[in-house]
């Protein structure tokens, strides 16, 4: 059921919603879930999707952990990565991908429609990379997984492979994070919260409560997607690829603006810009160390091996970050670097490298 004042097949924002068709989605209630901050969710569903077929023995489980702006359809964001005879074989292995919370794929965030019948919104509440974690608990309970052969993930989902490492050892063989770190540092801090306020600012963001509107903050967002993407890329990329070189129309714009344009309206089209916010913040808190003794103590700590794969031109997560991951975890392989012209979207595009490490990580757990 969708509020009346929202027209059916139609909405100001580029979340999936529950009238609209789910694909390859599958759901499940988790039921009601404990924050980190102490405040409850109630009826939380997630959404997810598998491929491959889960063994006899049940020790054949992949969890994927996708990315900020991914969800749980992998082959739609991490290409030739899941298949027969790929890095991920569902010849050999069950891969399972949930949508975090917060997310607007199908699992309950922010575009959710809370118990009151209206979308949360503003009401919908601060969340942690721990909590998403907490969430990714239930749901393998919820689907009968009690053990994943290795937990892997880009970016946030490196995030959440690490906290599985330190929260829940006993339940994964190894752990592989990729183009990601141990904390949010001050340069991505700053850099996200730039994002955010391009969105707060937008006049049709409307604090947060913009469902039931003609129209989302679209601009806002736009902004927000521009900056973020070029952080994912290269100078040296933006400037062999595009350099000064004009559109070729009449507008008089270069066209490396026309190319950060596309990237801007390819993500309005499937996201919501709450979840972008509240995924984001989450990012911005990310600490492993916190209430364990700090950074250093707990990637001491972490019992499980570890893979560590580092994007060697990534400006957002630089390979300083991960080198720490490998240098201080017990279990870790030697640092994995990939030479890219990239960035950090390095993950997304070198997927023969990439697979290669994940092949190799599959042998640890």
């Amino acid at each position: 059921m969708t509020p009346p004042s929202l027209p059916i097949g139609t909405s100001p924002t580029g979340a999936w919603l529950e009238f609209q068709d789910p694909g390859e989605r599958r759901f499940i209630s988790i039921g009601s879930l404990t924050l980190e901050n102490g405040e409850v969710l109630p009826d939380v569903t997630i959404a997810y999707q598998s491929w491959g077929t889960l063994n006899p023995a049940r020790d054949n489980a992949i969890l994927v952990n996708h990315a900020l702006t991914g969800w749980s359809d992998v082959t739609s964001w991490w290409p030739m990565m899941v298949g027969p005879g790929l890095p991920l074989d569902t010849d050999k292995y069950f891969i399972l991908c949930p949508n975090v919370i917060g997310g607007c794929q199908g699992s309950t965030g922010p575009s959710s429609l809370s118990p009151s019948g209206n979308r949360y919104g503003s009401r919908f509440p601060a969340i942690t990379i721990r909590d998403m974690v907490a969430a990714e608990i239930a749901f393998s309970d919820s689907v009968g997984i009690s053990h994943y052969r290795l937990a892997v993930g880009p970016s946030l989902g490196g995030m959440r492979a690490l906290e599985w490492a330190l929260q829940f050892p006993e339940r994964i063989g190894a752990i592989c994070t990729i183009g990601s770190s141990a904390v949010a540092t001050g340069d991505q801090i700053a850099t996200a919260s730039i994002q955010i306020r391009a969105i707060k600012s937008d006049p049709h963001y409307y604090g947060g409560d913009y469902y039931e509107k003609v129209q989302g903050p679209t601009e806002g967002m736009g902004i927000a997607r521009r900056i973020a993407h070029l952080t994912y890329r290269t100078e040296a990329e933006m400037d062999l690829r595009f350099g000064r070189e004009l559109q070729g129309d009449e507008t008089g714009r270069y066209a490396v603006e026309s190319y950060l344009d596309h990237q801007a309206q390819k993500l309005a089209k499937r996201f919501d810009a709450n979840t972008y916010i509240a995924l984001t913040e989450a990012m911005n808190s990310h600490d492993i160390g916190r209430d364990r003794g700090g950074v250093v103590a707990a990637l001491k700590s972490i019992a499980v091996p570890v893979v560590v794969v580092s994007i060697d031109s990534d400006r957002l997560f630089p390979p300083r970050l991960q080198s720490e991951i490998a240098d201080l975890a017990p279990k870790a392989e030697p640092l994995a670097s990939i030479s890219s012209p990239f960035g950090h979207d390095g993950f997304l595009v070198e997927v023969e490298a990439v697979g290669e490490v994940i092949r190799r990580s599959l042998t640890l757990g």
